[in-house]
């Protein structure tokens, strides 16, 4: 069973026919703030799936039906193998589109009738029932992995990312940081506007670096600011307290004004710029 698979697994009751939900936004009845995202998850070894596409079929058009029943309309559900959001949905007047991780296709009555409550009527309550669920279940979140997370080499022509991790860790976090790290792949070579040097995955807590930074003219003291700086996001994950995500509060850049090199790695990368977009 791949996540393709899975994302294309989607069930309409009393419908036409079964078609793919599209991505879902979450609405909130009139007068009341858009109801969050389930999606509290947790790191996990990937494991491997077992059932068949038929058997999930047939698990996953029973749950539709249950779900159909008990708010007395048609539901639309697409089950999906989404590492960060559990459940998303779309209410309409006539149908709900919903998305549910593959986790709750053996849930029992009571959380069938949170996920009811909390996308079909709005009941922000059911919220906290389904989030305590989900982290019950972590052990079947993230069972399949793309081919890319699992290729994760720190090695590279110029830099050693294990290396430049490895003192990093000691030198400012006292060893506190649990990540792998390695190089990106390169992309296809067109013109950019803007390029991503790193970036931290909570989920696999894995972090990437760009390899237009491999290169024996990119300084190793700006190699290990970026490494640096991903690693601060595990200590200062992205909020959104505000309304609005912000992914480096201010006790992020806070910290980050500490790294010994700080205004000589900003200097260099506004310098350099041009030449890292070229890749």
């Amino acid at each position: 069973m791949t996540p393709e698979a899975f994302r294309q697994m989607s069930l309409f009751p009393r419908g036409s026919s079964a078609e793919r939900a599209a991505t879902s936004a979450q609405r909130a009845p009139e007068g009341q703030a858009p109801l969050p995202p389930r999606n509290r998850v947790a790191e996990e070894a990937p494991r491997v799936l077992t059932a068949s596409r038929e058997e999930l079929w047939t698990r996953a058009e029973s749950l539709a039906w249950r779900l159909s029943a008990n708010l007395g309309m048609p539901v639309r559900l697409a089950v999906t193998d989404n590492r960060s959001t559990m459940v998303s949905f779309r209410r309409g007047s006539q149908v709900l589109q919903l998305r549910l991780h593959h986790m709750f296709l053996d849930a029992p009555e009571g959380i069938v009738r949170a996920v009811a409550d909390y996308a079909g009527r709005g009941h922000r309550a059911a919220g906290a029932l389904l989030d305590e669920y989900i982290r019950g279940q972590q052990p079947l979140i993230r069972q399949l992995r793309r081919e890319s997370d699992a290729e994760l080499n720190p090695l590279g022509r110029c830099f050693d990312l294990r290396a430049l991790y490895n003192g990093v860790n000691e030198a400012y976090f006292q060893n506190a940081i649990q990540a792998r790290i390695g190089w990106g792949r390169m992309p296809p070579r067109r013109r950019r506007k803007s390029i991503r040097l790193g970036v931290y995955d909570h989920q696999t807590r894995e972090i990437r670096i760009h390899p237009a930074l491999d290169k024996p003219d990119v300084p190793a003291f700006f190699v290990e600011f970026i490494v640096f700086h991903e690693m601060l996001h595990q200590l200062f994950p992205s909020s959104n307290r505000t309304g609005r995500r912000v992914h480096h509060p201010r006790a992020f850049r806070e910290r980050e004004r500490t790294y010994p090199h700080y205004a000589a790695a900003l200097r260099w990368e506004r310098e350099n710029l041009g030449t890292l977009l070229r890749g």
